[in-house]
């Protein structure tokens, strides 16, 4: 990770969403596998929640950013259903962690 924050809650965080992101590289061709798919939503969640908070630098810094519509587009099938729920869990997990409510709708954060 590049950027440390005084903060080691969200250090932790940025932690677990670059290791997510780093375990799943190669989500895209693997639409046997729903875990992948799930974790790379999860970490994507995370990170979305996190530049929603205002720690978009700190994120931008430890996770290359990924491109999202490429997984929406498959949110149809069973790999991009698990991509999205995975997305929505991240996005809602991140803000209980931290103490915040998250917005009305996970999947527009």
């Amino acid at each position: 990770m590049t950027e440390m924050l005084d903060d080691p809650l969200i250090n932790r965080l940025l932690e677990l969403a670059r290791e997510l992101t780093e375990g799943s590289e190669d989500y895209l061709e693997r639409q046997d596998d729903p875990q992948l798919w799930y974790n790379r939503g999860y970490a994507n969640g995370m990170t979305a929640a996190l530049h929603a908070l205002g720690y978009g630098a700190a994120a931008d810094a430890a996770i290359a950013p990924d491109c999202y519509d490429a997984a929406r587009d498959q949110s149809h099938l069973p790999w991009g259903k698990a991509y999205e729920h995975g997305r929505e869990v991240g996005i809602r997990e991140t803000y209980e962690i931290t103490g915040h409510h998250p917005p009305e709708s996970p999947s527009a954060a």
